[in-house]
């Protein structure tokens, strides 16, 4: 689906789509509708503009993750803001542009959403259960002989196991796919810093792939308490707006790395192979 008040932009969306062997099964010069519309025809992506009549793209694309979490939007904006591209990713948005763009840009956006989107539907299909049943947490000695016949005992993590923490659906759905492509088994997911803690402390993964920003606790909040739950679980950030405040915040509460959003596959499975030693 196109979604842009510019016929002249929604004429070139179209040839550039189209050239790429997409279908395009609408077009809107706003926002009337399109919601309906969306959960109708589940579109696999939606090329969305900022800047609408009536509401903003950015409304409409927090409504879309809510409501349709396995729609990829490509927010496009004639806005030279530079936190916009962040918020968007925040948002859900798969892919981001500024206007004036180049063919080459939305194909890129394509092709990498593409790819993003077979490793999501592969990790639907493999399991409906979201949360399943906490595994056996290990308890192992410090040391062995006196230190374990003293009772010192640490929890130890469970390998290769991971917790996903993001408020939105689609992103929650991508990194599981990711994940588990590498063999990093996902025990959990949750949409809140303080779900997160309580899954954490539970389940004991290896590693917590942690949003910024949520409502209400954001992962910035909840890390230290991530940290004291499970000493030995390792913390990835992930955000749409590394700022230097952001990543001083984060590697100061303990956390090993971040991801951007738009998540990118790739990257994602090197930084984790690299961390985890797979």
């Amino acid at each position: 689906m196109i979604v842009d008040d510019s016929e002249a932009i929604r004429k070139v969306l179209r040839a550039i789509c189209e050239g790429e062997g997409h279908e395009i099964v609408a077009e809107f010069p706003d926002g009337e509708g399109l919601l309906d519309c969306v959960r109708g025809a589940r579109p696999d992506v939606v090329c969305l503009d900022y800047e609408l009549p009536g509401r903003n793209g950015f409304e409409l694309l927090a409504e879309m993750d809510h409501a349709v979490n396995q729609v990829a939007v490509v927010v496009i904006t004639g806005s030279d803001e530079p936190e916009l591209k962040g918020h968007a990713a925040d948002l859900g948005a798969a892919g981001f542009i500024r206007k004036p763009f180049e063919s080459a840009q939305v194909i890129e956006e394509l092709r990498e959403i593409a790819k993003a989107r077979a490793i999501a539907a592969r990790a639907a299909a493999a399991s409906v259960v979201e949360l399943a049943a906490p595994p056996i947490v290990r308890t192992e000695a410090k040391a062995a002989g006196t230190q374990a016949s003293a009772g010192i005992v640490q929890a130890a993590v469970v390998s290769r196991t991971a917790v996903v923490v993001d408020d939105s659906g689609s992103i929650r759905l991508l990194l599981k796919g990711i994940l588990e492509e590498v063999g990093i088994k996902v025990v959990g997911m949750a949409t809140s810093g303080k779900d997160a803690i309580e899954l954490v402390r539970r389940l004991r993964p290896a590693v917590v792939c942690l949003d910024v920003d949520m409502p209400g606790m954001s992962g910035l909040e909840a890390l230290p308490h991530i940290g004291l739950a499970s000493p030995q679980t390792r913390v990835v950030m992930v955000t749409g707006n590394a700022t230097r405040q952001v990543v001083a915040e984060a590697v100061a509460g303990g956390a090993k790395g971040y991801f951007l959003k738009p998540v990118r596959p790739a990257k994602v499975e090197e930084f984790m192979r690299k961390l985890l030693r797979i």
